[in-house]
């Protein structure tokens, strides 16, 4: 049924981490059916959005701090098992349930939905997509992605090579959807504050050696001896012991302690959008941050002192004006962004950002309103087109061939015990500090 005027539309985001909680949640308040809108900064009864959280249950479970970053407000969340949010979906009813999930768990879901819902007659419209910039796996990817009734693109270029893979296998391209990054917005920028702030944005995984993140801090330090007029931010993801998307094995935190950095440099946490409030140049190595600046016209530099390479990411950004060195911007460097690429990167600048999911409302208000509701979800891969690719994706989210919960998947019925609780927070702690101890001693170690 299409949600009326009166009754909010109900939307479910099922999340595996703190940038697809961010991504998801932001997504929902913007493709809920109805009048364009920035939503995001105001409450969800005030747009029509009935927002239930669901965070799925790993080593990457958003905490409460970086939840709160967001800036979101859901009407419910809980902490769930693959088979409990799948539990759920059998038992409420929604308008449309977003998948912010790395590839297999969108594919598994797909396949676990289609079962739950079997033999209805209307069922929630299904969305999905990406956090930022796809710059890797992207057949892998999209294809783990197919059978959602939308996937979104956060760009022209993205829309294109999206529907690209999708014909090229025999797939059906049409639940491509071309949008925006649902975190673009905040003022634009209008000139040198006082003082001048420099903004380094870090990522978890990119680069990932400890030789590389000391390099940068190195001279992102240097940068602030030399400019002792300005104000330097390490901009961090995470807080020690959390964790993100990606696995961080060597933290900036613990890195910097065996520096001495000046007076005018500072470690900063937060959400990004208010860090760039007083942000006058944005330094990273590929993040989607770097967009976030763009999209406001702040002065933004992806470095090449690592080399402009895939497995750094910021060979995405060749053609885009913004490649530069270190060295360059302790000269006083200032990059000029080419306003074609930042065009096709949905990167909508020019004020249309307003209108950037009007496509994504209105298909899914037409399928909402799809006499007889919709037909069964159809993922690409099946267990007769991937037979021996599909039950691994499946069984790791302890669902069989057929996307029935397996023997012995955590029940749903009732919330864990506190012993059940410490057990976990152990776990995730061991876990932890294996990723952030443990391991880099053991390569270390290899390579004597």
């Amino acid at each position: 049924m299409p949600p009326s005027t009166s009754k909010p539309t109900r939307i479910a985001v099922l999340a595996d981490s703190d940038t697809r909680w961010k991504w998801g949640a932001l997504t929902a308040a913007r493709i809920a059916p109805g009048p364009s809108m920035e939503a995001v900064s105001r409450e969800n009864a005030q747009v029509g959005l009935e927002l239930s959280g669901f965070l799925l249950r790993g080593r990457a479970t958003p905490t409460a701090r970086q939840l709160a970053e967001v800036g979101v407000r859901a009407d419910s969340l809980k902490e769930v098992t693959s088979v409990e949010f799948l539990r759920a979906m059998a038992e409420e009813s929604y308008d449309v349930v977003v998948l912010a999930l790395v590839g297999g768990g969108v594919q598994a879901m797909l396949h676990g939905l289609k079962r739950v819902w079997e033999g209805r007659t209307e069922r929630p419209v299904v969305v999905t997509g990406y956090v930022g910039v796809v710059y890797e796996k992207l057949a892998d990817g999209l294809l783990l992605r197919h059978g959602a009734d939308l996937v979104l693109a956060n760009s022209r270029q993205d829309a294109e090579r999206f529907r690209a893979v999708y014909e090229g296998v025999g797939a059906d391209a049409a639940s491509v959807t071309e949008v925006a990054l649902p975190f673009l917005g905040g003022a634009p920028y209008e000139g040198e504050h006082d003082p001048c702030t420099v903004v380094f944005a870090v990522q978890p995984s990119v680069p990932d050696s400890r030789r590389d993140r000391t390099y940068l801090l190195n001279r992102l330090i240097q940068h602030a001896r030399l400019h002792p007029g300005r104000e330097v931010l390490l901009k961090l993801r995470s807080r020690p012991g959390e964790h993100t998307t990606h696995i961080e094995e060597q933290p900036y935190q613990k890195l910097v302690q065996r520096l001495d950095p000046p007076a005018n440099f500072r470690l900063v946490y937060g959400n990004m959008g208010e860090v760039l409030d007083r942000t006058d140049l944005l330094v990273t190595i590929s993040s989607t941050a770097a967009l976030e600046s763009l999209h406001r016209r702040i002065p933004t530099v992806v470095l090449t002192d690592l080399g402009i390479r895939e497995t750094l990411g910021n060979h995405h950004f060749v053609g885009s004006g913004c490649l530069a060195s270190w060295d360059q911007l302790d000269a006083g460097h200032r990059p000029v962004p080419d306003p074609d690429w930042v065009a096709r990167q949905g990167v909508v600048a020019d004020g249309s950002y307003a209108y950037a999911f009007d496509a994504a409302r209105e298909r899914i208000a037409k399928l909402l309103a799809q006499p007889g509701g919709l037909p069964p979800l159809t993922p690409y891969y099946t267990p007769a087109t991937a037979p021996g690719y599909l039950p691994g994706i499946l069984a790791r989210h302890h669902l069989g061939p057929d996307g029935s919960p397996l023997p012995g998947a955590p029940a749903a019925d009732k919330e864990p015990g506190p012993v059940r609780q410490i057990v976990r927070r152990a776990a995730r702690g061991a876990y932890r500090h294996g990723v952030q101890r443990v391991a880099p001693v053991i390569r270390r170690m290899g390579e004597l």
